[in-house]
């Protein structure tokens, strides 16, 4: 490694191997951090290695640092071999990047994960002492791959960091950010009762920045903006931003008829009593431990967040 000054900084050259490249987060983190030299790993082409790590082993060179942000989310498996595909990606792949690694390990290994793990669909400021709980696919299949990072940095005299992250927002965001700007747009997205339910964000630009610091430091952190706006603020901004319509509210009493007509309709539905709990349940996540150890000063989402989304 070797120091370098800009002219409003000074950096320590790395070299880094970031999987997810082409991902959003991933995509996000390649742009931050362009001051580094960065050698990309995923299935597309446009990686500087090509590869399915889910599936092969590869020779790599050294690297100072290992951002390991691939994985599978967004969608909610419907049969035992679409929840397998999350094990497969994020164990599976994770194991495989770490074996890729035995020969030359990095001074550093950063794990790009989620307050999925927490299991908890509802909660107010849960920091990272809580029980990892989840029971979904998709939480067990990144418990399994911090257990497995945790220990093999161990072994290997590694400096381990893991990032717990919430929704993420950024520019395309994908998954139920998503979901909700289109329902925006196309005008079928209501808030429930006054919409006061908060959930943590944080934005992407604010993740890939503290990665470099994170990664000197390791440790495990959640990682929000410090607001965890409510879904009015976040809907209203959203629409604010695009000009859209505001959204309009639906009274709770007529989401509780219309979440008992998706029980009859099975889990697939649009709107069930157990979605309608959730949703207006309250999920958010303490980052004190990064405010202290990291001086993580987050950007609030609600200002920064700009939408890009066609």
């Amino acid at each position: 490694m070797e120091i370098h000054e800009t002219v409003n900084s000074v950096y320590i050259a790395m070299d880094i191997l970031l999987t997810g490249a082409q991902g959003f987060l991933g995509s996000v983190i390649r742009a931050e951090l362009n001051q580094y030299k960065i050698t990309t790993l995923g299935r597309s082409q446009l990686n500087d290695i090509s590869g399915d790590i889910s599936k092969e082993i590869f020779a790599l060179q050294k690297f100072d640092l290992v951002i390991h942000a691939a994985g599978k989310a967004h969608s909610v498996p419907k049969t035992p071999q679409e929840g397998q595909e999350f094990f497969d990606v994020n164990f599976k792949g994770t194991a495989n990047l770490l074996h890729s690694l035995q020969e030359r390990p990095p001074k550093s290994f950063v794990l790009v994960s989620t307050v999925a793990v927490y299991g908890r669909d509802k909660g107010h400021m849960i920091d990272e002492t809580h029980p990892l709980a989840a029971n979904d696919a998709y939480g067990q299949s990144k418990i399994k791959a911090e257990e497995l990072v945790l220990r093999w940095c161990k072994q290997h005299t590694v400096t381990c960091t893991i990032l717990r992250l919430p929704l993420i927002a950024g520019p395309n965001p994908p998954g139920n950010l998503k979901s909700m700007i289109n329902g925006i747009k196309k005008g079928y997205y209501f808030n429930i009762g006054t919409g006061d339910t908060r959930r943590s964000l944080v934005l992407a630009q604010d993740v890939a920045r503290i990665i470099p610091s994170a990664a000197s430091l390791g440790g495990i952190y959640n990682l929000t903006d410090g607001h965890h706006p409510s879904f009015k603020e976040l809907s209203d901004y959203i629409a604010l931003k695009h000009a859209y319509p505001r959204p309009k509210a639906m009274p709770y009493f007529i989401a509780r008829l219309i979440a008992g007509l998706g029980n009859l309709m099975g889990p697939n539905a649009p709107l069930t009593s157990k979605k309608l709990d959730k949703l207006c349940s309250e999920l958010t996540f303490d980052d004190t431990r990064a405010r202290t150890s990291l001086n993580w000063s987050p950007q609030p989402v609600l200002g920064k967040f700009i939408i890009h989304n066609k």
